[in-house]
């Protein structure tokens, strides 16, 4: 099994401008369960700690296999998802690893 990690800040003048993005953004991963082979769970959070190093929303997922989370990243849907939150994202962090 692979878990992938991802982590972004995301834009938003006020704080209701950055929740409404991050709503957009938690319903857009979640909208990818069921819909491609090999990813098993697609959890989105959103930080609570506010302090000023955090990110904004961490997504952890689960793949099947290393060659699932290679598929993942030129899926059509995950493409859609991709273009659909457009620059909605200001930073990117990523750690994949077996377990």
């Amino acid at each position: 099994m692979i878990r992938h990690i991802v982590m972004w800040n995301v834009r938003g003048d006020t704080r209701a401008e950055k929740l409404a993005n991050i709503e957009k953004l938690q319903r857009s991963f979640h909208g990818l369960r069921g819909r491609i082979p090999g990813l098993l769970h697609v959890e989105v959070g959103v930080d609570t700690s506010r302090v000023d190093y955090a990110c904004d929303v961490v997504l952890y997922s689960e793949f099947e296999s290393q060659a699932a989370l290679d598929a993942y990243a030129t899926h059509p849907e995950h493409l859609r998802v991709k273009q659909e939150l457009g620059d909605l994202r200001t930073q990117r962090h990523q750690v994949d690893y077996g377990a």
